[in-house]
């Protein structure tokens, strides 16, 4: 412990832990480190909890002491039905969806079907009942791509890849190629005023879609309106050569399509049968488009969802809420239209979609959610060697305890609202379902602490939510990763992730790479990922000039050197695989590439994706962690079109090695 810190009490530590608040924990380096008690009592205080005097800890752990003497039920209750009936004393009978009663006698039903229960008491009480089954819908072995879908621009994108991009593409793989799946970047909902946040990782909503991702031209409303009105439409169109992508040209140039369209058919009132969270989102974008994207910054008011106000604002920006309603029905026609144009090309798996880690702060789910989300607090990572400040995401987290309070409605409608046009989801920072590093208003991220999550229950939503849309989970667990989570995801079948240039024998103190054969079954393995060097720039050290021409790194020579060793193992390990020739000349990239790519075949892991960045030699990583404006993040298009990336031959000879490898 080091002198800054004040240690926590036993009291205090108590305390703590009733409300998982973490008082300590390990690092990266598995030593354990304590945390300053005015940062647990901080923490405390964001979930109600006084805990600043003693007096107030004695009086918060003798409520929690009688409230467990009483027997006082939880809020939400998980099982997993696995065909056994369960005891769970008190209870009486179960209402389910449908509104349909079950009488039980202080045992759930062998038979209980999936789904979600009001579960009442002997003595008056109701909790939430998520059953859930005991795993999710198992992945097949197959082979597929990873894509940044706003870079694979084609000859009739408008300035980014759209929708239509996309299913034009899963029909060439699929047929062409036999690939039996598709990852995409999250294409969650930015908000609709500029600037566009480009990062995909920090949106304004995960329930709704983003808009630049449609082809205008797929959208009935464009067939069918006159010449004049298409010829408006079709003047609007966004070069597909830009440079970079240029999201809020884009933006403006459909939004303007949209409203041409949307005023053809009439202006249609898309809010007829809309659910509550659709007339939230439509109303935070009139609202948005009026008084500037910051709700934070609106007129006090207008931040509170359920106010007055807000529905008399719903009101007087009928048109506007209506037509970003009518928006976000194109988007879900189209979503379903590539997965289906999936399932009828043959796709083993199909579409599966990322699901981003949290929402921007001062967006639409912070606004319509905040009753379930830590106001204030964002969530990012401790200190550790590299990031010594530790790193703060900008993001609100859930509440535990409004979430277990309000049955985990706001995790299942964001889940299922994903999951209704996805045949798998990758969930980023998968460890978020356990815990979070929550930063206090106001501070660092080294005044954090860890706030753990009823993960049991987080993930028996997940399972009820991807057994009812039929779809796998792969849960991106790379990094520091505690024990419990990789047995977790293997106990409730969902996949984790290999990615090459971490997959090492952690058995040996050398660390050395792990040949093909010894990857791990349960996984989705790729050579890289959005955050991480490209094939190519891996081989030429890009993503060491990247970094050190940006200042951001302290020991230029030294991370070069690591880089050169890196480098040397690769090719010593495709030679020893047979898949480079055993002499020490230097093969060229080409050759060492497909060569990686054979490796990567040759893995046991049942999911395996490919990525356009690494087959066609690009250099520059979609992200580079550390930066925001001073490196191009997520507006890199891909140096090919769809129309050359189909044509090219690389694509064809590295195909192939997953085809015969199947």
């Amino acid at each position: 412990m080091t002198a800054n810190r004040t240690p926590v009490s036993e009291d205090l530590r108590r305390l703590a832990a009733a409300h998982g608040v973490a008082t300590s924990y390990r690092n990266e380096r598995r030593e354990p480190v304590e945390v300053d008690a005015d940062v647990v009592i901080r923490v405390l205080g964001l979930l109600d909890v006084e805990a600043g005097t003693e007096a107030d800890r004695r009086r918060e752990l003798t409520r929690l002491e009688e409230r467990d003497r009483a027997g006082v039920l939880p809020p939400t209750v998980a099982v997993r039905v696995d065909g056994r009936p369960q005891p769970l004393p008190g209870a009486v009978s179960l209402v389910g969806e449908d509104g349909a009663r079950i009488e039980v006698d202080d045992e759930l039903p062998g038979d209980l079907s999936p789904g979600w229960y009001r579960l009442q008491t002997r003595d008056g009480q109701e909790s939430t009942l998520v059953a859930a089954p005991p795993k999710v819908p198992s992945a097949p072995a197959t082979w597929g791509w990873m894509l940044q879908l706003y870079a694979l621009r084609s000859a009739r994108s408008w300035g980014i890849g759209d929708l239509g991009d996309l299913q034009e593409f899963v029909n060439w793989t699929a047929t062409e190629h036999g690939a039996g799946a598709v990852l995409l970047n999250p294409l969650h909902a930015p908000g609709p005023t500029h600037p566009v946040q480009p990062s995909p990782y920090t949106p304004s909503s995960r329930r709704f879609a983003n808009p630049l991702a449609l082809r205008i031209e797929d959208i009935d409303a464009y067939r069918r309106a006159d010449a004049d009105t298409r010829a408006e439409v079709d003047a609007l169109r966004v070069s597909a050569t830009t440079e970079r992508i240029d999201h809020d040209l884009v933006w403006a140039a459909k939004r303007d399509a949209l409203e041409l369209l949307w005023r053809s058919e009439g202006r249609p009132d898309a809010l007829a049968d809309a659910s509550e969270g659709l007339r939230d989102w439509a109303t935070y974008c009139a609202l948005a488009e009026r008084h500037g994207g910051r709700w934070s910054r609106w007129p006090e008011a207008l931040r509170d969802v359920a106010g007055p106000a807000v529905a008399s604002a719903r009101d007087e920006l009928a048109p506007r809420v209506a037509f970003h309603a009518w928006v976000q029905h194109r988007c879900a026609e189209q979503l379903v239209a590539v997965r289906d144009a999936a399932h009828e090309a043959g796709m083993a798996l199909g579409v599966l979609h990322d699901l981003a880690v949290g929402v921007d702060a001062d967006g639409a789910d912070a606004w319509a959610l905040a009753d379930v989300l830590a106001t204030g607090v964002s969530v990012g990572a401790p200190p550790d060697n590299f990031t010594p400040r530790g790193q703060d995401w900008g993001l609100p987290p859930w509440r535990p305890d409004r979430l277990a309070a309000t049955g985990y409605a706001a995790l299942r409608d964001m889940l299922r609202a994903v999951l209704s046009h996805a045949d798998g989801l990758r969930i980023d920072h998968v460890a978020g379902l356990w815990r979070l590093w929550w930063i206090p208003p106001g501070d660092g991220p080294d005044r954090g602490t860890y706030v753990y999550y009823d993960a049991d229950t987080m993930l028996a939503v997940l399972a009820l939510e991807a057994h009812r849309a039929r779809a796998t989970v792969v849960g991106e667990d790379l990094g520091t990763v505690e024990p419990e989570v990789t047995e977790a995801l293997a106990d409730n079948g969902m996949l984790g992730c290999a990615v090459s240039w971490f997959t090492r024998d952690q058995t040996d103190p050398g660390e050395p790479l792990l040949p093909p054969a010894k990857w791990p079954a349960r996984a989705a393995a790729s050579l890289s990922t959005h955050d991480l060097p490209t094939a190519a720039g891996f081989l030429r050290g890009e993503h060491v000039r990247a970094r050190a021409d940006l200042g951001l790194l302290d020991d230029v020579p030294g991370e070069q050197a690591n880089a050169d060793k890196e480098r040397g193992e690769w090719l010593a390990m495709l030679r020893s695989e047979g898949v480079l020739p055993a002499d020490s000349s230097e093969p060229d990239e080409a050759a060492i590439i497909a060569g990686m790519h054979r490796l990567l075949a040759a893995t046991p892991s049942q999911l395996k994706l490919i990525s356009p960045y690494d087959v066609i030699a690009e250099p520059r990583q979609p992200n580079l962690p550390g930066t925001v404006d001073e490196y191009p993040n997520w507006r890199l298009p891909l140096p090919e079109t769809l129309e050359q990336l189909r044509a090219d031959p690389r694509v064809a000879e590295i195909t192939a090695a997953f085809r015969e490898a199947e």
